[in-house]
């Protein structure tokens, strides 16, 4: 698929996913004003929406390789996408705090917590991470046990959560390349895996294709990470949506911290390559959907911003 081809098929699906959370937000009941108005502060700023559409995406290639079974309809699917998009967004607000790591930008804004106050921030993160789970419940249909199973399992203690901690305890310190992946693996890889893996559960895919497309996103979430970290480095603030540099100012652990940049860039093309190869196992490339996801496996760490 085409740059100009894959663009506006992202823009599409950034659009439904877009609505869709709008639309949430407006169906909430009994929501304090500032409490609502903090959440879409976050949840409505303007995003490349990888995750949902990821999740979308996987679930169209999955059935269009003919190795699915009884999945759920595209509006249930939508709705396990827009909670995918809450989960990120919660990790979004958190992540930027002062206790954390202290940023003022996000997705091109000011970050929750500058915008509205750090307690306000801390409950828009709270009622963003139970509405994602929300939604994955009510669009997993008769696999919703198993996808919020895995969603939790992604984001705890063992994945995203963790690989915070991880990343908090390693900055200012000068750590060996393997510990930066594992960083980057929960930190990210988890979250993107579970997104590809959801998208093939609820295709209705055998236990083998949902595990294949897992180990597909942790290895692209990995590369996504690696380009990021070349992006705070080369980027501006205008196209990244977030301050560039901070990485460097902060300590953090980064591969180019540890190994330099060209060794960074190869190492993030190598976890690239792998992923994209993972995914040729479950999908048809010479099909529309499948194609399109694997444009979209690529760009996942060859973007510019």
């Amino acid at each position: 698929m085409d740059s100009p081809d894959l663009a506006a098929a992202l823009a599409e699906a950034r659009s439904r996913v877009e609505t869709e959370l709008a639309l949430l937000l407006e169906s909430l009941p009994d929501t304090p004003a500032r409490l609502r108005e903090a959440m879409a502060h976050s949840l409505l700023a303007p995003g490349k929406r990888l995750r949902p559409i990821l999740l979308l995406w996987s679930r169209e290639a999955i059935g269009e390789a003919g190795v699915s079974g009884n999945g759920v309809g595209d509006r249930q699917a939508l709705q396990a996408a827009c909670g995918l998009e809450c989960l990120h967004t919660y990790s979004l607000i958190h992540d930027d705090l002062p206790a954390m790591d202290d940023d003022d930008l996000r997705r091109g804004r000011p970050t929750c917590h500058v915008a509205f106050d750090e307690a306000t921030a801390i409950l828009a993160g709270d009622a963003l991470q139970a509405l994602g789970f929300g939604m994955l419940a009510r669009g997993g249909g008769a696999r919703a046990a198993q996808l919020v199973a895995m969603a939790a399992d992604a984001l705890g203690p063992g994945g995203m959560v963790g690989g915070q901690q991880l990343d908090l305890d390693a900055e200012g310190r000068d750590l060996a390349a393997e510990a930066i992946e594992r960083i980057h693996l929960m930190k990210t890889g988890r979250m993107l895996g579970l997104a590809l893996a959801a998208g093939a559960l609820l295709a209705g895919a055998d236990e083998e294709t949902v595990d294949d497309l897992d180990a597909a996103g942790r290895a692209l979430g990995v590369a996504f990470q690696g380009a990021d970290d070349l992006l705070d480095v080369q980027g501006q603030a205008r196209t990244l949506g977030k301050t560039p540099g901070k990485d460097q100012r902060s300590g953090k652990a980064t591969m180019i911290r540890a190994a330099g940049m060209s060794r960074a860039q190869a190492w993030t093309r190598e976890r690239g390559e792998r992923g994209l190869d993972l995914l040729r196992r479950r999908v048809r490339p010479q099909q529309p959907a499948g194609r399109r996801l694997l444009a979209l496996g690529s760009f996942l760490w060859q973007r510019s911003s």
